[in-house]
């Protein structure tokens, strides 16, 4: 019982969720907005894998690590804009398209990656964001070391899915994303063009996810290789539905995952020898369906969610 109250009570431990938890959030929040459009993007596990490859490339390529991490969501953009015309224009099967991207995608890193880089027994690296002490709160005891030395895309995807919040359900731009989700016709007849709407937010949502990828190899690691992603992109679906559609909850969400893989992490080496690793990893994964489920049975799905728009049908 000490041993479990000591990792609770490590500020190393509430660091690492942070850390943990950065990729999830750009995921999350990107896979919310294509959403909340009216758009599933399953293609988010490939967006993640090509937006960490690109981004550590351009940076082993000279560009700096902002520019990198610029690069990827470019990159995520422009896959997003292949499952918008697959989806939206031609109406295609969103299940099938983003299954589709994300198996051209990520075999796309593949091939981009060692045909660029040449095979060797260490992988070459790069030299990451480092983290960045906020003067006056890093030194508060405990809250300091965790929460105020993390890297720049940290803060960067915590302050994303606050702004992400405020524009879905304060502004103009948010209403008419909510309202092509709801009901594209009602929102055709408000003046709102659902075609450019999904599109948009396919593209934004698409480039987070991009930069989700890129935080792996800028921020968390210094390297790529291809499975780093590790499902990442199919936690932040299940993300959405827990969080009920809502960036706020989306971030609450994407720590308390973090917060399970953190905590098995620690246990393992606690508790080495006496469990089997493997329970430990499956940890984090059997008490997020276990709060998906409890989740699931409240959320509210978008009314429109996985339904092709055509102008002039109902």
């Amino acid at each position: 019982m000490m041993q479990l109250f000591d990792i609770i009570a490590s500020a190393g431990l509430w660091a690492a969720i942070l850390r943990i938890a950065t990729p999830l959030i750009f995921g999350t929040i990107g896979a919310l907005l294509c959403e909340r459009a009216g758009v599933l993007n399953l293609g988010i596990e490939g967006i993640m894998t090509f937006g960490a490859m690109i981004g550590w490339l351009s940076v082993y390529h000279g560009a700096d690590l902002w520019t990198g991490l610029l690069i990827a969501a470019i990159a995520g953009g422009v896959f997003g804009l292949l499952h918008a015309g697959l989806t939206v224009t031609l109406g295609l099967s969103q299940h099938v398209a983003g299954l589709g991207v994300t198996l051209f995608a990520s075999s796309f890193s593949y091939y981009v990656f060692r045909l660029i880089v040449p095979l060797a027994n260490t992988p070459p690296t790069i030299v990451p964001f480092q983290p960045i002490a906020i003067p006056g709160l890093s030194t508060l005891p405990f809250i300091g070391p965790a929460f105020f030395t993390q890297t720049a895309p940290t803060y960067l995807a915590i302050a994303i899915a606050l702004l992400m919040a405020y524009i879905i359900f304060r502004t103009p731009v948010g209403l008419a994303i909510r309202m092509t989700g709801e009901n594209p016709h009602a929102a055709e007849a408000q003046g709102v063009n659902p075609m450019k709407v999904r599109y948009g937010a396919v593209i934004a949502g698409s480039a987070l996810m991009g930069m989700g990828g890129a935080f792996l190899t800028l921020s968390a690691f210094n390297s790529f290789f291809p499975t780093m992603v590790q499902g990442r992109g199919w936690i932040c679906i299940a993300l959405v539905v827990f969080a009920s559609w809502r960036p706020g909850r989306a971030l609450f969400g994407a720590l308390l995952f973090a917060f399970f893989d953190a905590f098995q992490l620690r246990l393992q080496t606690a508790l080495s020898g006496l469990v089997p690793y493997q329970l430990f990893l499956m940890t984090p994964y059997i008490l997020s369906i276990a709060a998906l489920a409890v989740m699931a049975r409240r959320a509210r799905v978008p009314q429109a969610l996985m339904q092709p728009y055509r102008r002039g049908e109902r």
